[in-house]
């Protein structure tokens, strides 16, 4: 029998899951331009889809020469998308105090590119064979989870795949390639999305 202590504790877990669900759904709370403002301050986690990719995999001729596995790697759009999205953040002076990446080819291109530090792989944020299948509903338990955790004066960005993304969100909607949902929190406390930036407004937010 449960006592009341943990009765308490699921229901603020619980609590925290739907206001993470339902904070976004399809429309910006925030502007981005008062979310990059804010970022600067630190206290977010950035849940943050790989750049641009083509669904085809590279022959040897032109994978990446460090794409040893010929796994799906950036295009053009997606290459240029996170290095100004990187440069951004650097002249903005927004602090990233970790990053967390899928193990994939094209969610560690989009973070090298980006120059972010503190990257940390993470076999939960990984595409599962890259099928809404292959993602276990552990997997999304286990980003809903960590992206609860706000950290104190700096930012935590995660960068994952789609079928993660609503594996952990089925209200979010669609994320686009690169765009990022804002987690912050309420007047509360209570973790909840704030609103998105896409990949390509990064330039103009600085």
């Amino acid at each position: 029998m449960k006592t009341s202590t943990q009765v308490i504790a699921g229901l603020s877990v619980l609590g925290t899951v739907i206001a993470l669900a339902v904070g976004v759904v399809h429309g910006q709370t925030v502007p981005a331009q008062a979310l990059a403002t804010q970022l600067k301050q630190g206290g977010y986690v950035l849940v943050m889809r790989h750049a641009s990719s083509p669904r085809q995999t590279p022959d040897k001729q032109t994978a990446n020469a460090d794409n040893a596995k010929l796994e799906r790697q950036l295009d053009e759009a997606g290459r240029t998308g996170a290095i100004a999205m990187g440069k951004a953040v650097r002249a903005m002076g927004i602090p990233v105090g970790e990053l967390l990446s899928s193990p994939t080819y094209r969610a560690l291109e989009t973070a090298r590119l980006a120059q972010l530090p503190n990257v940390r792989t993470h076999e939960e944020l990984g595409d599962g064979g890259e099928s809404m299948q292959g993602v276990s509903d552990a997997q999304g338990q286990w980003l809903r989870e960590r992206a609860s955790r706000l950290p104190k004066g700096t930012n935590t960005i995660i960068v994952t795949h789609m079928p993660n993304i609503t594996r952990a969100f089925p209200d979010w909607g669609a994320v686009a390639d690169g765009e990022a949902v804002v987690i912050g929190s309420d007047e509360k406390g209570v973790p909840r999305p704030l609103g998105r930036i896409k990949m390509e407004e990064w330039p103009s937010l600085r």
